[in-house]
């Protein structure tokens, strides 16, 4: 088989997924701030999750789902009225926590190594988390499904899941990238006011994001 029809199809797969994901988000918000603080041990199902889940997201576009999506609305105005609150409330605790004098607390506690060893974070509230602002999205099923699945379809028969393997490489490499680089910024958010600073971004980008949300409709 040429590389034209299956190198060329998953290059182009993979700009469009990072062109899709790599942007200011609920999901990558949260994991830009779990990567300071949480240990490997939790980041690597966390970003698995993520990767996974744009996998299954994108391989069922394909096969065809995108057309069940686009057929049941009532579908999204779920997903788009409990995502929202859902939010809403995320962003307005963030707010709450960089409002508050007490933010030391939340500077990653670290070994004799200088290594954040992730103490205070649940592995099962980390996952839970990040399942909500991956699911309980509704632009993730536009995106994903609906228009990443229809631009699949439109390559040729015998490129079709190059081009899809290549979307599914983006979102392994930038979560990853994402989860495992934001530990890079620990000499930063070792100042109590660093971790203010992002956690007013974080309700700002939060509240925005689920209020665009529940006027969407």
């Amino acid at each position: 088989m040429p590389l034209s029809s299956t190198l060329l199809p998953a290059l182009l797969g993979l700009g469009t997924g990072l062109s899709l994901i790599v942007a200011i988000g609920a999901q990558n918000a949260y994991l830009l701030k779990l990567g300071v603080v949480a240990a490997r041990r939790i980041m690597l199902p966390v970003v698995l999750l993520c990767a996974l889940s744009d996998a299954v997201l994108i391989a069922a576009g394909t096969a065809g789902v995108g057309a069940v999506v686009q057929r049941a609305p009532d579908v999204l105005v779920v997903a788009r009225v409990v995502g929202s609150g859902f939010l809403i409330v995320y962003g307005l605790l963030a707010a709450r926590r960089a409002l508050r004098r007490g933010s030391e607390s939340m500077a990653p506690t670290t070994d004799s190594a200088g290594v954040g060893n992730g103490k205070g974070i649940r592995l099962g509230s980390a996952i839970a988390t990040v399942a909500a602002f991956t699911w309980l999205n509704p632009h993730v099923y536009l995106d994903a499904v609906v228009f990443l699945g229809s631009l699949a379809n439109q390559q040729a028969p015998n490129a079709r899941w190059w081009w899809v393997g290549g979307a599914v490489c983006a979102s392994f490499v930038w979560f990853f990238s994402l989860g495992f680089g934001a530990r890079l910024l620990r000499p930063l958010f070792g100042k109590p006011l660093a971790w203010r600073v992002l956690d007013g971004l974080i309700a700002v980008v939060m509240v925005a994001l689920g209020l665009r949300l529940a006027l969407a409709g």
